[in-house]
């Protein structure tokens, strides 16, 4: 079911604590009105604005977002974000609501908002510090496996810069045979590789302990869980054919719901983008007397070739040479194509393609096919991304920044994956914040080329005897 996807059991105590917020405020509200004016206020138009602004706020400040690696510099810094949310909350309602509009409301400032600001931020923030070591718990984990898949597991992890609150231990099926009882009382739980050769016995042992509530899972349940992402070499072609997930596909509910969305989102945002798309046109026509909108050939769903329109963002004889990457601070894109393409303003008439149905608003980037045919020789397993229709946002956009290599591409498959095996209402409403909240930040536009640590670097892990 949806609420046991990866991607929310991550985030429990996250929703927890925006919903704390969101109970806390109401309630906080309503005790200070009631003590004021002597009647509860209920669910008003003022609370639903307070609460949707400081949510809202907290959210953009990374307030319900994971904590990070240094677990005190992380309690620091969201106990600040608490702090900063309850001053922009105030400088909102006294600094427009009294000295922009010049409203007279009783509840404003000294008697009433600043101390339900006051008791909102004394008790958000203790919330904040719970849920912020909670979250910041170490955990043991044994990866059995094949040489080759621990090897890929460990280089994932590298690349993440590693995991402080993940104490590691790696062995085959014959190190956890051996030592059995004394790996279970220095583990939290053991994921095992699909490839792994397990014997009855063991198998035994693992069913046992898995029904006394230990934590047993698969290697790629494991990656999925602590990685939020499927490296492409740690499941087989027969794995996919059986593997749960994959929901959206044709004639099912959740295509034809995700596909009903696409529709009215995709309408709206063109009729309220359509002056922003009109400025854009003209700046793009000033600057140096072009074309404005710019073709190309993608890959769409089962691998056939669509058409996407885009706003020209880089000068006009940019791929005279032929197609190739893009770079970081890349000569060919002009000054307003940079802006453009910060904000993703560039991508809008693609929502075309949306509505002619080519496309989805959350799915797996659409490619040029020119770059595909190698990235297929290259990346293993990368056609599974076609199984659904291609977005113009996605699960790998919103966690990897822009890519412009074949590594690259093979860790944006590697999300790619995920969504496809977690795809659902949920995981695109998440994509479609998290796609806000990089606009809001003008962040993701530049290619950040992957890469890796050397392993001398690496010294949190280390490998079962």
């Amino acid at each position: 079911m949806w609420w046991r996807t990866p991607w929310l059991r991550q985030r429990r105590l996250l929703l927890g604590l925006a919903l704390f917020d969101t109970l806390l405020l109401l309630g906080t509200y309503n005790s200070l009105f009631l003590q004021r004016f002597d009647r509860w206020a209920g669910v008003t138009g003022s609370i639903v604005g307070l609460v949707g602004l400081w949510v809202g706020v907290s959210y953009l400040l990374g307030r319900y977002s994971k904590p990070d690696q240094g677990q005190r510099d992380s309690q620091r810094r969201h106990l600040g974000a608490t702090a900063v949310v309850a001053l922009l909350v105030l400088a909102v309602v006294v600094v427009v609501l009294n000295w922009g509009l010049k409203v007279e409301d009783p509840r404003t400032f000294r008697n009433f908002i600043l101390p339900l600001l006051a008791a909102v931020t004394l008790a958000s923030g203790t919330a904040q510090l719970v849920v912020t070591r909670l979250l910041s718990r170490r955990q043991a984990w044994m990866l059995v496996g094949e040489a080759a898949e621990l090897d890929v597991v460990q280089r994932e992890l590298e690349r993440d810069g590693g995991q402080p609150l993940l104490e590691l231990h790696y062995g085959d099926c014959r190190a956890l045979a051996s030592d059995f009882e004394t790996i279970l009382l220095t583990v939290d739980g053991i994921a095992v590789s699909e490839a792994a050769e397990l014997d009855d016995a063991l198998l035994q042992k693992l069913l046992a302990r898995r029904e006394r509530g230990a934590s047993v899972c698969s290697l790629v349940i494991w990656a999925e869980h602590h990685l939020q992402r499927v490296p492409p070499e740690l499941f087989s072609s027969r794995w996919l054919l059986q593997a749960d997930g994959f929901e959206l596909q044709p004639n099912r509910w959740g295509w034809r719901l995700k596909r009903l969305g696409d529709l009215i989102v995709a309408s709206l945002l063109l009729v309220v983008t359509a002056p922003i798309l009109v400025i854009a046109a003209i700046a793009i026509r000033f600057e140096d007397g072009g074309g404005i909108l710019y073709r190309q050939k993608r890959t769409g769903l089962y691998g056939e070739a669509i058409e996407v329109w885009k706003l020209r963002t880089m000068c006009q004889e940019a791929e005279a040479r032929g197609a190739r990457w893009a770079s970081r601070n890349d000569p060919r894109v002009t000054l307003v194509g940079n802006t453009l393409r910060r904000l993703r303003i560039d991508e809008l008439p693609q929502l075309i393609a949306v509505l002619k149905g080519e496309m989805s608003l959350i799915g797996p980037r659409p490619e040029r096919p020119e770059i595909e045919d190698t990235l297929e020789q290259q990346i293993q397993h990368y056609r599974v991304r076609h199984w659904v229709r291609p977005g113009l946002s996605g699960w790998a956009q919103v966690c990897y920044p822009y890519g412009a290599s074949i590594e690259d591409s093979r860790m944006k498959l590697s999300y790619d994956l995920y969504y496809l095996r977690n795809a659902g209402l949920m995981l695109d409403i998440l994509i479609l914040i998290k796609t806000i909240r990089l606009l809001a930040r003008a962040r993701g536009a530049q290619p950040v080329s992957c890469q890796l640590p050397s392993r001398a670097d690496f010294k949190t892990m280390h490998r079962a005897p």
